[in-house]
């Protein structure tokens, strides 16, 4: 027994003290291997579920943004807008302004999804709309007196994924058990492989997998989780630039896109050419530094004027074909790993027949990813070249 002096942290215990399971194991093992994405999730927010489909609520402050549809003069009252749910939100007495040419006008009737009834030219300079034109609502202005407008409101929408039964075995036969062999202990030495290729796994599954559920009516059906890729809807396609993006155009995604939702510091997993494009942007922004608390994954700070990208080349990503020119931007506080019930990463022994001349053993994880929101993420793909 060794006294110790000072103060005292979790991380100062091994794991004899600390119990820890295989997955959290793997990523104290291995902080900058085929798992990063796993690694820092570890660190963040886990939460169990209790069923494979779990579900949550996605609810935003809508943007209150109406496109008119159609062209009208000076003078009409009437204006029809695009269907886009915005329209119900502008009750008698909302002001409606003109983004293009500052026109203010106040609805004299509750819209329709479809139509606007308006007074126009509110405080003078009253002007032909276009087809096309962006109008937005800028607040309500009601006479003395007047009664309560009409009540208005919005409902979440209800989002759900998956979890997936991840499963990687391995088998020795008791002749090569008892083998003296120069490498060390076989078994253990696949117990390790065997690890790592089951976080491989996870990690892809997390990236590239599809939410499906297969055979959903039958006593054993087969779940696959939904992975960023196919589940975030802020997607930055390069191949309508013939796969090019310039300095400006990056800064102005983070800016207008990337940070328009959620946290002012997220991480992008990045492939090994995305990542040298990133290496010629203003050397001077950049700044090495390892975040606290993420397991040791090396990350590099792009800074802007948004906010700060804490940059990580993904290992896997220079081994997943097409991947080396994409990047994948996350905002952990709206990620989650959720597990099944008592089914995180474990390791099951003994798993062979009973008249089999070996031992066979199993990593075991059932689990999925809950984006809680999805705008808050997003997806760089074909970005082949600078200019």
């Amino acid at each position: 027994m060794a006294g110790i002096q000072g103060l005292r942290g979790t991380g100062q215990f091994t794991t004899d003290f600390r119990p820890k399971n295989y997955r959290e194991l793997f990523t104290l093992l291995e902080p900058n291997g085929n798992a990063p994405l796993n690694a820092l999730l570890s660190m963040t927010s886990s939460e169990a579920t209790d069923d494979p489909e779990f579900k949550n609520f996605r609810d935003e402050l809508p943007a209150r943004a109406l496109v008119v549809n159609g062209a009208v003069n000076n003078s009409a009252t009437s204006i029809t807008i695009t269907n886009n749910n915005a329209g119900t939100f502008a009750v008698a007495g909302s002001l409606i302004v003109n983004s293009a040419t500052n026109e203010v006008m106040r609805c004299t009737a509750d819209s329709t999804a479809t139509s606007l009834t308006v007074e126009r030219g509110i405080g003078g300079g009253a002007a032909a709309i276009d087809d096309g034109a962006n109008l937005f609502i800028a607040g309500t202005a009601y006479e003395e007196g007047a009664t309560s407008p009409t009540g208005i409101s919005f409902d979440a929408s209800v989002a759900s994924n998956f979890t997936q039964i991840f499963r990687t075995a391995f088998t020795v036969t008791e002749t090569l058990r008892a083998t003296n062999l120069r490498t060390g202990d076989k078994e253990d030495e696949m117990a390790t492989k065997a690890l790592k290729l089951h976080m491989q796994d996870i990690e892809r599954a997390m990236f590239f997998g599809k939410k499906n559920e297969a055979n959903a009516s039958t006593a054993q059906p087969t779940r696959m989780t939904g992975g960023l890729i196919s589940t975030i809807t802020n997607v930055n396609d390069r191949a309508t630039a013939s796969g090019v993006m310039t300095e400006d155009q990056f800064d102005r995604s983070l800016i207008e896109d990337v940070f328009a939702f959620g946290s002012n510091q997220k991480i992008m997993f990045c492939g090994a050419k995305v990542a040298g494009h990133l290496q010629k942007f203003g050397k001077d922004r950049w700044q090495p530094t390892v975040v606290e608390g993420t397991y040791g994954v090396n990350l590099t700070r792009y800074a802007t004027f948004a906010g700060d990208l804490m940059v990580h080349l993904h290992p896997q990503f220079r081994q997943v074909p097409g991947m080396e020119n994409a990047a994948v931007i996350i905002d952990f506080p709206h990620l989650k790993y959720r597990f099944m019930e008592g089914r995180d990463t474990q390791l099951l022994r003994d798993r062979q027949s009973n008249d089999m001349d070996a031992v066979k053993h199993e990593y075991l994880t059932e689990c999925g990813l809950e984006l809680l929101q999805d705008k808050t993420h997003a997806y760089i793909k074909g970005w082949n070249a600078t200019a």
